[in-house]
């Protein structure tokens, strides 16, 4: 799915999951697994009032309605591209993980 479906406001974005406890517990999931790449780019990101908010280390603040709106608002921040699926960025995440499972 792209973004254009929130542009037509079709309903909740995919990213969303369930809603209640159960949804909060993933959102908050999700913007963890988010903020293991945003640290690459200097950014953070918070579940905030089933949204998220997206800080950067300079104290610019997004508000984010779901993670189909993530990226385009990190590259704002950052001032630079921010592709979670590029090579470079997939191995920095992969060598964060390991580490801090090998530190505990």
């Amino acid at each position: 799915m792209c973004g254009l479906c929130g542009t037509f406001g079709v309903g909740p974005h995919w990213t969303d999951g369930a809603e209640g406890p159960a949804g909060l517990a993933e959102q908050r999931h999700r913007g963890r697994i988010a903020n293991l790449v945003l640290g690459l780019f200097g950014l953070t990101l918070q579940a905030w009032a089933n949204r998220y908010t997206l800080r950067s280390g300079t104290g610019r603040v997004a508000i984010v309605d779901h993670l189909g709106a993530l990226w385009p608002e990190a590259e704002r921040l950052a001032g630079r591209p921010c592709d979670p699926l590029d090579p470079d960025v997939i191995a920095a995440v992969e060598a964060r993980t390991a580490t801090s499972v090998n530190s505990t």
